[in-house]
């Protein structure tokens, strides 16, 4: 017999789950956060931001090379990054370098990828 992975009854904790709907209303930074994880969502993205773990800081040229991209393609997604507030940029002559934004970003990105090698050793 295949075991389901629902409730089967409908049993909720009105103390509990109102608590935790409280406090999902009083934190206006969820739509915030959402943007973020829908940003790094994108597979390019990602591996910019990834890649920009591994280099503290990388010019929009060396990104596109990195992600198999036209340096065009490379620098709309870093602005996204930027916009969102994941990355910061800094001119030099005629080179735009890009750095993720702060050490909450990588960590993300470091917790995410070990994970997701963590998943893949189960199995």
């Amino acid at each position: 017999m295949k075991e389901r992975d629902v409730c089967e009854i409908t049993c909720v904790d009105t103390e509990k789950t109102t608590r935790v709907q409280q406090l999902l209303q009083k934190d206006n930074n969820i739509p915030e956060v959402a943007k973020l994880f829908k940003a790094l969502s994108d597979e390019t993205r990602l591996k910019i931001a990834y890649s920009l773990t591994l280099e503290e800081e990388l010019c929009v040229c060396d990104v596109a090379h990195i992600v198999g991209a036209t340096t065009a393609t490379a620098s709309h997604h870093l602005r996204h990054l930027k916009k969102l507030g994941l990355a910061k940029y800094r001119k030099e002559g005629k080179l735009a370098y890009y750095s993720l934004d702060d050490d909450h970003v990588k960590q993300l990105i470091h917790i995410a990828v070990a994970h997701q090698e963590e998943v893949a050793g189960r199995g």
